[in-house]
């Protein structure tokens, strides 16, 4: 299957190498030429694991016996074999996506991606170190982490916002082991870092180095493809407690930063799953819902640290795709993505803005807003969410229609446990892990294992480099 770059410079590629790229020589993202047709209503019948192996068989078929890769990337590590099950509460379902070996929605597809990246290196008969290159707001630099934890042949550099996590998303990542881990605070913003990761690639780009550079963040398909799965299990749990009907549409409330989740969405749909609208939930960093209200995104504003720090971001680089995918015109793509490097804004045609908002809607929840979402779903159903969570609660409530409303739960709360604390009425003295305990008594929901276990590990990776440094951090590991 070819593969394009979303700004129509580079040459076509298969899916192996697009994995193994992450990134487009021009800097655009990869994207296949055409979606394949795809049997989804044999695929709702199926478990996580073979509905995996499916979608990633349709979308990645230059990488071989996925069957055995998505066995190798699953099996044993996630609490359910399910994998995310879908949960009612109230009038909402809940999709749980933290049920992984770090707690958040990036570990169903970075437990994959170092399973593609090595079967893509093999086939492609590449000898050499890859590395992997990661801009975090919390949730992916952990999971990339957990997930090419000591790969041969691989190495990974994680770049977080200093000061703009979470303190149990920091000590997740600075406690891990591994010897091809490096771990780096960057002075600013996760725009900053994720900027500086691009950079770095388009900085090595025709140069000599002793390693090839891909990425781990969802500008890499391989990143991408494997959260398509989740929707088509969502919907096959609804199917199967009758809530809906074979095809029948189902709405997503999608808590949403850098795209990729909910983008994930549109591809589920675009493979024929019976999607209706996708809502995308900001937090008060609104850029997202600015531009799918007027067209214009505009990223020169300050971005605001909020107690959901995985979508403090302005710069939401998957939006790229959908702008490939509803327009087909490279050229338009390329010279709104200049416009947005040179100027910091741009503005779609009214023709693309109608196609966007035919499939999404959308809306923003700030960090007062997110905290009684919490505090109201506990008390009313007794259900205990996270403040990401709690975005796309809220959104959702404004924006629910006819059509059942799942909710995507895209992190455990112990993960954010001051600010679910402070949402429910408890005492948020004490360390982090003090409060964990704390609300684990007060609510009886157990503490993930992987979350219990950080108070005793040791730091290990506590640098903090100014961001035009971070080239050179890369080259010296």
């Amino acid at each position: 299957m070819d593969y394009i770059s979303t700004r129509g410079l580079s040459p076509a590629v298969d899916s192996a190498q697009a994995v193994l790229s992450g990134l487009a020589p021009d800097g655009g993202l990869y994207m296949p030429e055409a979606i394949p047709a795809f049997d989804w209503q044999r695929c709702l019948t199926l478990s996580a694991q073979q509905m995996s192996a499916e979608i990633l068989k349709a979308l990645l078929p230059d990488i071989p016996d996925m069957d055995t890769l998505v066995k190798n990337a699953y099996t044993g590590k996630f609490e359910t074999e399910d994998l995310t099950p879908t949960v009612p509460v109230g009038d909402f379902q809940v999709l749980e996506l933290f049920r992984g070996p770090t707690s958040a929605f990036k570990d169903v597809a970075l437990s994959m991606l170092p399973q593609l990246l090595t079967a893509a290196k093999k086939e492609k008969g590449i000898a050499e170190e890859i590395r992997i290159l990661t801009a975090t707001s919390g949730d992916t630099g952990k999971a990339a982490l957990v997930g090419f934890r000591d790969v041969p042949g691989v190495s990974i550099c994680v770049f977080y916002p200093y000061g703009g996590v979470s303190q149990v998303q920091r000590a997740q990542m600075v406690t891990q082991e591994g010897s091809n881990v490096h771990v780096c605070a960057v002075e600013g913003n996760f725009d900053d870092a994720q900027t500086g990761v691009k950079n770095i690639f388009a900085a090595c780009q025709g140069k000599r180095l002793p390693f090839l550079l891909s990425s781990a963040n969802s500008i890499n398909i391989g990143r991408l493809a494997p959260q398509i799965m989740y929707y088509f299990r969502s919907y096959a749990d609804l199917l199967a407690r009758k809530t809906i009907a074979l095809g029948d549409k189902v709405d997503f409330s999608v808590p949403t930063g850098n795209f990729g989740d909910i983008l994930a969405g549109y591809l589920a749909k675009r493979l024929g799953l019976p999607v209706g609208k996708l809502i995308c939930a900001s937090n008060a960093n609104n850029v997202l819902t600015d531009f799918l209200t007027t067209g214009v995104y505009d990223r020169r504003r300050p971005l605001l640290k909020t107690t959901s720090p995985s979508m403090d971001i302005l710069v939401s680089s998957n939006l790229e795709r959908l702008l490939y995918l509803l327009s087909g015109d490279t050229a338009l793509v390329a010279g709104l993505m200049k416009d947005l490097n040179e100027q910091g804004f741009y503005k779609v045609p009214d023709s693309l803005l109608a196609a966007i908002q035919a499939e999404f809607a959308a809306g923003y929840c700030d960090d007062a807003r997110a905290e009684n979402y919490i505090g109201k779903v506990y008390r009313d159903h007794g259900y205990l969410m996270d403040p990401h969570t709690a975005c796309g609660w809220a959104v959702a409530e404004r924006q629910k229609g006819e059509n059942p409303m799942v909710v995507l739960s895209t992190a455990s709360p112990y993960k954010f446990s001051t600010a679910v604390l402070t949402a429910i009425g408890g005492d948020t003295s004490g360390s982090e892990y003090d409060r964990m305990e704390r609300l684990r008594a007060l609510t009886g929901v157990p503490i993930p294992a992987n979350l219990a276990a950080l108070r005793e590990k040791p730091e290990r990776h506590t640098g903090v480099i100014p961001k035009e440094k971070m080239l050179e951090f890369v080259l010296g590991r």
